[in-house]
């Protein structure tokens, strides 16, 4: 009797979770498709800060202004390529070179190198939280895979620079334009570009209208990895 009992649990059980997975499949590459031509409302990043200001009892106001593919400075999107993931136009979400690399320094203990590429940033910051845990960073790859699969390579990048955070509140190149030079995301010179895309790492504790000698430096090291890709010629490879 004891048997049958736990035979009939598990089997509930089992049935629970195989309709749970089904229903994360279905609904995330709903989201996927409807996100291939529907500018998404927001990011999931986006939410986090906002839960965490309002825990902290210092409330945020969201800064974003969506901006279509063409109204984007070319110059930011061949700058976040540089400065983030340079073999964009060929990989498929993962870049298996800098995996490579990255374990390497890990296995010589080296300090740890990041190796995410425009790819999986977006999947994180549209459908995931931040955070490093192994749970999160699976569902970073199975995004990562529906996005790379339903959207182009210019999509993922348009999303990108529309959701990617560049000071607390502040969301999406149009925003951060305004917010460090006074100027629109669809007209930014190639330093603009350069200092913005430089921040990234750390957006909430370093500026582009303010540069340290830090981020000064990366934002000529990015400006000359610019010129390296080809210009902004680079860009026809999306």
């Amino acid at each position: 009797m004891l048997n049958r009992a736990l035979r009939r649990y598990l089997r509930l059980v089992w049935r629970f979770a195989w309709r749970v997975a089904l229903g994360f499949v279905v609904l995330s590459v709903a989201l996927v498709l409807l996100f291939r031509v529907v500018p998404p409302p927001g990011s999931m990043i986006m939410v986090e800060r906002k839960v965490q200001s309002l825990v902290r009892g210092e409330p945020i106001t969201i800064t974003r202004q969506w901006r279509s593919f063409d109204e984007l400075s070319n110059n930011a999107k061949l700058a976040v390529i540089a400065a983030e993931d340079q073999r964009f136009p060929e990989h498929r979400g993962f870049d298996l070179v800098e995996l490579k690399r990255a374990w390497q320094a890990s296995q010589d203990g080296r300090r740890l190198r990041g190796a995410s590429t425009l790819s999986q940033q977006t999947a994180k910051n549209v459908f995931l939280w931040s955070g490093r845990s192994w749970v999160r960073k699976g569902l970073e790859a199975w995004f990562t895979l529906l996005i790379e699969t339903f959207w182009s390579k210019s999509r993922i990048l348009e999303v990108y620079l529309n959701v990617a955070e560049w000071d607390t509140g502040v969301f999406g190149l149009e925003a951060a334009a305004d917010h460090y030079f006074g100027a629109s995301g669809s007209a930014m010179t190639e330093r603009q570009a350069s200092l913005l895309a430089a921040i990234l790492p750390d957006p909430r504790n370093r500026s582009a209208a303010r540069p340290d000698a830090q981020v000064e430096r990366r934002s000529q090291w990015i400006r000359q990895q610019m010129r390296n890709l080809g210009g902004v010629g680079y860009l026809e490879r999306l």
